[in-house]
């Protein structure tokens, strides 16, 4: 028997549009069909060739699907009575995630209720809950791969802690919407604090300066996820609502952090279960460079996580870092002077910078993307 025919990059179907548009063609062999509900594509399903295809979470009938793995086609049923899609072809939006906000508060969101599945799970170790986790996850990165095609990435990484209507947030914010007006993609850790205020800069990029002025004070009304994240998301929608049609940007959080709800200006988010798979893909997908806020453990770690392949070229060739706040990272949490040592002599030498404000931030990684490497732009 002829093995089936392999996958092309055109043939993952994530839509009832782009599977009408293949069954025109006159064929869904091989092809990939991620959560479209095909209930009422009978027809189409017995008449097309399906030799070859595999359908992942497609509701259909079932002599359709009776049929179509008669064809030698694979597939996945959805499963029932689960908070999130494992065979998702898209990413989540901050309305999909908070679903359900403003009536049952956001406990009865999915973003909560996928929490809450997970933690359960993962304290029985049911092997069919981590097969699922894994599953989504790789749906996801899938998905964030083909939204970022040609998109030059920068990622903004900074604690959770850094409360609304403080300069730090409103800093930050100025710096995403900078960065977005440059034509770059702004891509955070999804979450509060300093990852919000980035991806609210991006969503205020198209709008005139004076929205995120008044967005900043609205949102200072409800400084913190804590004590309630429905008071805290509602301010963010309310934004979103006073001001449509912001900017894009990129959220990549995740459940591991449960606590930590995500934030509602990344246009396109890409939640994960595995914490290690969503950091690692958040630094390898920002090709233009890095800049890193004052944070504690988790945005030390991050700066390391980015330096290693940097140091290893690994992924290529060095990608641009710049760290934020002299004495935060010199004092602090002296993480410069490693970052100095273990770039010496190296080509990543050229491509570190730290700088004393966040609106010098810009301007030194433009200059790293250069190639400039003036003692000042890098923190000598």
């Amino acid at each position: 028997m002829a093995p089936p025919p392999g996958p092309h990059p055109d043939r993952e179907i994530e839509s009832l549009e782009e599977f009408d548009l293949a069954v025109t063609r006159g064929t869904l062999a091989g092809h990939r069909v991620q959560s479209v509900d095909l209930t009422d594509r009978t027809f189409a399903l017995f008449t097309a060739d399906t030799t070859g295809a595999v359908f992942l979470g497609c509701p259909m009938q079932p002599d359709a699907a009776a049929k179509v793995r008669a064809d030698g086609a694979l597939v996945f049923p959805p499963v029932p009575d689960l908070h999130f899609d494992p065979y998702r072809g898209l990413l989540y939006s901050p309305d999909e995630l908070f679903e359900g906000l403003t009536t049952g508060g956001y406990e009865a969101t999915p973003d909560a209720r996928a929490y809450a599945w997970f933690q359960e799970t993962k304290a029985d170790g049911d092997i069919f809950a981590s097969m699922l986790r894994s599953i989504h996850d790789d749906a996801i990165s899938d998905a964030l791969d083909e939204h970022l095609v040609g998109a030059r990435v920068v990622g903004v990484m900074g604690g959770h802690a850094m409360a609304r209507g403080t300069d730090a947030y409103a800093g930050a914010a100025r710096l995403g919407r900078v960065l977005a007006r440059s034509g770059l993609t702004v891509a955070t850790g999804g979450g509060p604090g300093a990852m919000e205020a980035a991806n609210l800069g991006a969503y205020a990029a198209p709008h005139p300066d004076e929205m995120l002025d008044e967005a900043l004070e609205l949102l200072a009304k409800a400084p913190s996820f804590t004590p309630s994240v429905t008071d805290w998301a509602d301010a963010a929608f309310e934004v979103r609502d006073r001001w449509p049609g912001g900017g894009d940007s990129i959220g990549i959080p995740t459940w591991f952090y449960g606590h930590e709800p995500p934030n509602a200006f990344a246009g396109h988010i890409a939640k994960y279960f595995a914490n290690a798979t969503r950091e690692d893909g958040l630094l390898a997908r920002s090709n233009a460079g890095v800049i890193f806020l004052p944070g504690a453990a988790g945005t030390v770690q991050e700066i390391f996580d980015n330096a290693t392949p940097n140091y290893y070229e690994s992924r290529g060739e060095p990608t641009p870092m710049v760290l934020v706040n002299r004495a935060h990272w010199t004092q602090t949490l002296p993480t410069w002077p490693l970052l100095q040592s273990l770039s010496a002599g190296r080509p990543m030498e050229s491509r570190i910078a730290l700088v004393d404000s966040v609106d010098e931030a810009p301007a030194a990684l433009m200059s790293l993307t250069g190639g400039d490497q003036s003692g000042e732009q890098r923190g000598k």
